[in-house]
């Protein structure tokens, strides 16, 4: 029964929640991604290139021990590459901007916390003007 309830602690825990969100929102992102290089980005760039169908791109080596044939796709590497940095810079971005607005609300935390005075002096000062009086 411990384990259990160390399970549960575990899995309420807002990093745990906020990392599975994650992970399921990039995997429907990088569909989407994967389906932007493949049937927008990649079939004007084959085009440009003289009707290049890089999903087909592919090298036989032969036929295997099996009798099938053994074939390099390396079309699909490209598409798949090309989704990969679109994903990369995404993320880049995203990280960029959060750092940049964790810096801000630091400054301004900090800012906020040089501007008044620490809770011991601001008690030590109630103590003396009440002992004045």
């Amino acid at each position: 029964m411990g384990m259990l309830k160390e399970f549960q602690d575990f899995a309420m825990k807002s990093n745990f929640i906020d990392m599975a969100t994650g992970i399921i929102i990039g995997g429907a992102a990088g569909t989407v991604v994967k389906s932007l290089v493949s049937d927008i980005i990649m079939p004007p760039i084959g085009y440009l290139m003289g009707g290049v169908d890089f999903s087909d791109m592919s090298y036989s080596l032969g036929e295997g021990f099996g009798g099938k044939e053994v074939v390099v796709k390396y079309g699909s590497f490209i598409d798949n590459m090309i989704s990969f940095l679109i994903i990369m810079a995404a993320i880049f971005m995203l990280i960029k901007v959060i750092n940049t607005a964790k810096k801000k609300f630091e400054k301004e935390a900090e800012e906020e916390a040089a501007a008044a005075p620490p809770r011991q002096e601001v008690l030590l000062e109630e103590i003396r003007d009440a002992l004045k009086k």
